[in-house]
């Protein structure tokens, strides 16, 4: 059970898929513009939303779309954040408490994947060629959908890897 959560903990730091609370729509957030009061994970989902705009080589046309997708990431980590936080607050829990916690962090990782994918659709379609190769390559994840390589740390098409973002080494899109 514990490698099991350690795994979705994993799996949902590297989803990209939460923070605390937004940056302003105008710029994406780096650490070091980061308020020094932030999360760890906060920072490294505001560090993983730039990379991804300068990565993705997101244009002005596409702003509006890439904010929402920006928000969805940052919806998600607090849901995901706070989750954790119980998780980590719960003491003396029994198997099936344990179990039933396991579950909700799983749902919701499911969920927040589900509305993810529904911003990310229509920014993709938005997206010239040579962006879309970028997001194939940087979103590539070679272990299927629960493989999270998406962090540009796998191998993208041809093997090639791709590189690798600033601080993506903690808990994190």
């Amino acid at each position: 059970m514990k490698k099991a959560l350690v795994m979705l903990a994993t799996a949902v730091a590297m989803s990209g898929a939460f923070a605390q609370t937004p940056a302003p729509a105008s710029a994406p957030v780096s650490a070091a513009s980061a308020p020094a009061g932030k999360a760890g994970h906060e920072r490294n989902v505001e560090d993983r939303i730039a990379y991804l705009h300068s990565q993705l080589k997101i244009t002005s046309a596409q702003e509006s779309q890439w904010n929402t997708f920006a928000d969805v990431m940052r919806s998600n980590g607090q849901t995901m954040g706070q989750l954790f936080q119980q998780r980590r607050a719960a003491t003396n829990v029994s198997a099936l408490d344990d179990m039933k916690q396991y579950a909700t962090i799983a749902q919701a990782h499911a969920d927040g994947m589900k509305k993810l994918v529904d911003a990310f659709d229509p920014l993709y379609n938005s997206f010239s060629p040579e962006q879309k190769k970028l997001a194939d390559v940087t979103f590539h994840q070679p272990g299927g959908v629960e493989g999270h390589g998406h962090h540009g740390k796998g191998k993208g098409k041809g093997g090639k890897s791709a590189p690798a973002p600033a601080s993506d080494a903690t808990v994190k899109p």
